[in-house]
């Protein structure tokens, strides 16, 4: 067969990737740099050029979407049907293993796959027959932790507790949770790839029979591989299989849910006749985007090595932005993404990255009011999130006890006792009597309808919501909206939880308590300050986000951005505590998570990108002063430019109050300072005005102060006083 069809669209080091004849073979593709393309190529020249049938070739990788667009670019390249290759992700392929070999895997032939969300359930239902409280041993934990030990490749006889209650409680969940869904032919997603490997490990026949008819094995994004993903990798290789591996060491940012960046790392070392090529030739982004990466990621110490470079441009430097406050950045973003629209270009052009979906809220509602059409990718708007709904929910029954939907969304979150019968119970007498959940519950309590149990906890939940209303009603917004989330037990419940999305509920409701306190009612004349900032938050989760196909700015954190690109980006909240995240900042390991997150995000910008920090925050509920994050002191100067606002000073506007300060240049008519100045700030103390933009409202001053070195103030804010 002519080769040409096959390589003649690759360069140099693609073209060794996919004619390489290791019997190991590690693809370190760098981002951009085509490793898709290299995937599909390879599989072509094994069936083409090697003679290998399809049905002798495994491929895995990590999403439907993925696995669907390599078996069409192969079909594409060899013109024929890839219908008997074993193309798919891990939980595809290991559920084909599963329905084949049912039997031999311990399972019914009609066996069902769980959800998360029916996974949960199965949870609950098993911890309340074990009369586990979920106030102390949440549901969404114990899920956690079954989940984590699968990944890790452990059934509850194999994890030692070693004394500690947390671990040997969840161990007996996991013990019960397990037995359930034995009984009931159930199987999760984690327990899909873990029963898969056990099968193969444990049945000496059918593993020969796999080691057999695969001789070529191939797995894209290595490095988000699991513990148990990679056990069953090693399983299916034996001496007649030869294994081609994918992926980029320095984009492996899901630690947090299970992947080990040391599978990609210890690859060399654990697999015979290996050999390593490394893709570097970057197609998506300018030169000084590519420098930019390369500068930033090479502060890690554990790497296995690369650097990008372009053909292309050079390309603008990257843009640094010190906005004062939040509020000021996502202005500032939201301008620059019209003036880019005002110049005929797509808003999906455009995306906005950040650390913490907290950040979504401000951003928001600065595009809000610019009409600029946006949506969050992967995720919800920040009023539409379940945590944040669940809060204003207690807080729309506190003011409205007819509150139905309310009622019915907070009656047992935190769980209470409260059984389903019980508020069915509820329900059918609202029902009967065309009354409210409320009043319906009231009459349930009086008449003693439900155990003595269920009837405390339903009149302790009414007398909760009754005294929070009279205790917190003449109170601040924030104030109302932090109490009612102490008060409730939600900060509690989400405190007990593991993961990153736990810590993003609990970075949720602090931006709650944010947009409580910056909410201003004026839109609202005629309600109450709290009526007004509940039809707000019901507004904003209203119809403004746009549709999928729209064209609109996307709005995403780092982790979701993983895989995309788009030829302007702006990077919000670049301060230390923020980004890298003070989970992360005291542990080296984390800390060179985060700073792979920040090369993804980086490496997402095509031609523009911009990194903006704030010199002022409220991060998780409190007033910050960051400092600009370490990943944007580690670009060099070269690479990058300081945006300023337009000045709206001249020589001739300072000479005009000279004689006022001194005889040095004035900041404007009402200012009252002036260049070179002395002044004082109530937290970073003395210092010299070295330069200042904008005017009125938007004046900002450059001061060098003695202690902490230069930062931009807002002037309507700094409270500088003269020395």
């Amino acid at each position: 067969m002519d080769v040409t069809p096959i390589l003649d669209s690759l360069n140099q080091a693609q073209r060794e990737a996919v004619t390489a004849d290791a019997p190991a073979l590690l693809v370190l593709a760098g981002a951009g740099s085509g490793k898709t393309r290299v995937l599909v190529h390879r599989i072509a020249w094994l069936i083409a050029m090697e003679n290998l049938t399809p049905h002798s070739i495994m491929a895995v990788t990590f999403t439907n979407k993925a696995a669907h667009e390599m078996r069409s670019r192969v079909e594409s390249l060899l013109g024929r049907s890839s219908s008997s290759m074993w193309i798919g992700t891990f939980h595809g392929l290991a559920h084909r293993l599963l329905r084949a070999h049912a039997r031999d895997a311990n399972l019914p032939d009609t066996f069902q796959i769980l959800d998360s969300d029916d996974q949960l359930r199965v949870i609950k239902r098993v911890m309340k027959e074990m009369s586990l409280d979920e106030n102390e041993w949440p549901a969404k934990q114990a899920q956690w932790f079954i989940n984590h030990q699968k990944d890790e490749g452990k059934r509850p006889s194999d994890i030692n507790h070693r004394g500690d209650l947390f671990t040997s409680i969840h161990s007996k969940v996991y013990f019960q949770y397990q037995q359930a869904c034995q009984v009931g032919g159930l199987v999760d997603f984690a327990e899909l790839l873990f029963k898969a490997y056990e099968l193969i490990r444990d049945n000496v026949h059918l593993r020969e029979h796999y080691q057999e008819r695969f001789k070529h094995l191939l797995v894209d994004e290595f490095q988000d591989t699991n513990g148990i993903q990679y056990a069953w990798i090693r399983l299916l290789t034996s001496n007649d299989c030869k294994i081609t591996i994918v992926g980029d060491d320095d984009q492996s940012i899901y630690g947090w849910r299970g992947a080990k960046i040391e599978n990609i790392q210890r690859f060399e070392s654990e697999f015979n006749e290996n050999k390593t090529i490394r893709l570097e030739q970057n197609y998506r982004s300018t030169g000084n985007i590519l420098q930019a990466a390369n500068a930033v990621i090479a502060n890690n110490q554990e790497r296995m090595g690369k650097n990008l470079w372009t053909e292309g441009d050079q390309g603008d430097p990257i843009s640094i932005y010190a906005a004062f406050n939040e509020q000021e950045e996502a202005r500032f973003i939201a301008s620059r993404i019209d003036d880019w629209y005002q110049q005929g270009q797509s808003y999906k052009d455009c995306a906005i990255l950040y650390r913490s979906n907290a950040q979504s809220r401000v951003l928001e509602e600065f595009l809000l009011q610019r009409q600029i059409p946006y949506r969050i990718y992967g995720g919800l708007k920040f009023f539409e999130r379940a945590e944040v709904k669940t809060t204003l929910a207690y807080i729309r029954l506190m003011y409205n006890h007819q509150d139905d939907a309310a009622f019915e969304r907070v009656v047992n979150v935190p769980a209470r006792a409260l059984g389903p019968k019980s508020v069915e119970r509820i329900r059918n007498l609202a029902r009967e009597q065309q009354i409210t959940l409320w009043q319906a519950s009231k009459l349930v309590v009086e008449q003693k309808q439900l155990s003595p149990k269920a009837s405390n906890s339903l009149d302790g939940f009414l007398n909760l919501i009754t005294n929070c209303f009279e205790e917190f009603c003449e109170l601040p917004l924030s104030e109302q909206v932090q109490l009612t989330i102490e008060a409730s037990g939600l900060d509690k419940l989400y405190a007990k939880e593991k993961g990153e999305k736990a810590l993003a509920r609990k970075e949720n409701l602090a931006e709650l308590a944010n947009a409580a306190r910056e909410f201003d009612s004026e839109d609202y004349p005629e309600l109450s300050p709290m009526t007004a900032f509940l039809a707000h938050a019901s507004l904003e989760a209203g119809d403004n986000q746009a549709e999928q196909y729209e064209d609109c700015v996307q709005l995403m954190t780092l982790h979701s951005a993983k895989g995309l690109e788009f030829p302007l980006v702006f990077i919000a909240g670049m301060e230390e505590k923020l980004f890298p995240h003070m989970m992360s900042m005291d542990e080296p390991d984390k800390l060179e998570e985060e700073r792979r997150l920040a090369y993804v995000g980086i490496t997402r910008a095509m031609k523009k990108l911009y990194l903006i920090y704030t010199e002022k925050r409220r991060l998780f509920g409190k007033e910050t002063y960051p400092s600009v994050s370490r990943f944007v002191k580690e670009i060099p100067s070269a690479l990058k430019e300081e945006v300023r606002l337009n000045a709206q000073l001249s020589q001739t506007s300072y000479s005009s109050n000279s004689s006022e300060s001194g005889g040095k240049p004035a900041l404007g008519n009402q200012t009252g300072f002036a260049l070179g100045q002395m002044v004082e700030h109530a937290k970073f103390g003395t210092g010299v005005i070295l330069n200042c933009e904008g005017e009125d409202a938007q004046a900002r001053v450059h001061v060098n102060f003695d202690s902490v070195g230069a930062k931009w103030l807002m002037l309507a804010y700094a409270k500088l006083t003269a020395v």
